[in-house]
């Protein structure tokens, strides 16, 4: 009983609503009493100004800094961090590795002339630890420049965000095109002369035109051996009169057989790993 009421006072404190309900008996009363004064004393702002006020959790406390700056309450903060996982996605598509190399991979599945192998789930698969691979530096940067000194409390929320875009920015600046990065600067009618001046929002999209552009050129080149395969059995198919046989039947061993010898993967995975150097 004393246990329910002591739980009972500080969920009512918490909340703001200080009516406290029948004791059994005046020490269980006397114990309630100590509690309240207790947390009254605590020097919880927040508690002190919800018992002056009466309303329940503030959504937004602002807190002004020394040097100027603005932090706002965690309530504010957990909220805005749920938003942003919901882009979370889209940034590991988009502005990493992932899309050239989930690109290459489907282009590659076709022309070896196999539909469902390697299937969707092992081709993200492949394609999702291939970016942490790559992007690990970028990670390992933003971890030591942004998060850990944030998690330690010596920079604030605003410095941490500005820092972690800063090794992004340089992964995604050196993978675009200087044409493309134009492009979009001429759209968005910015005056920015200088790429580290490119604000994020053209930046993002220069990026993924030029990895759309440079997974059709390597798949362009992966294509090449395969389709030689296919015109050389389809010739002799129709040179022996065996018009009727599918030459893609026929070509999808010396295909594999081709893929295995030269190893393949090995060299395809290297390649895509060694582009983003």
């Amino acid at each position: 009983m004393k246990t329910l009421n002591i739980l009972l006072v500080i969920i009512l404190t918490v909340f703001g609503s200080y009516s406290l309900p029948a004791v059994a008996d005046d020490q269980d009363a006397n114990l309630a009493a100590q509690v309240v004064t207790a947390i009254e004393k605590s020097g919880d702002a927040s508690m002190i100004q919800q018992k002056n006020t009466g309303g329940g959790i503030p959504a937004l406390t602002m807190t002004v800094n020394p040097d100027g700056s603005e932090d706002y309450s965690v309530t504010l903060q957990i909220l805005a961090l749920m938003t942003a996982l919901g882009f979370l996605p889209a940034i590991v598509i988009l502005m990493t590795s992932f899309t050239r190399i989930v690109v290459v991979m489907a282009i590659l599945r076709q022309a070896m002339g196999l539909q469902q192998t390697p299937s969707n789930q092992v081709i993200i698969g492949i394609a999702m630890f291939l970016t942490f691979f790559i992007m690990s530096p970028v990670i390992d940067r933003m971890n030591t420049d942004a998060i850990q000194p944030y998690m330690n409390e010596s920079i604030s929320a605003r410095e941490a965000f500005d820092r972690v875009q800063v090794p992004l920015r340089d992964f995604m600046l050196k993978q675009t095109r200087v044409k493309d990065l134009e492009t979009f600067v001429n759209m968005s009618g910015s005056d920015a002369t200088d790429p580290a001046d490119v604000p994020m929002t053209v930046l993002i999209p220069a990026f993924i035109t030029s990895e759309l552009k440079t997974a059709f050129q390597i798949g362009f080149m992966l294509f090449l051996p395969f389709l030689v395969i296919d015109l050389v059995v389809a010739s002799v198919l129709m040179a022996m009169g065996m018009m009727m046989l599918s030459p893609m039947i026929v070509s999808l061993p010396f295909k594999l057989m081709l893929f295995v010898l030269v190893d393949g993967w090995n060299l395809i995975l290297s390649t895509l790993a060694g582009s983003f150097g």
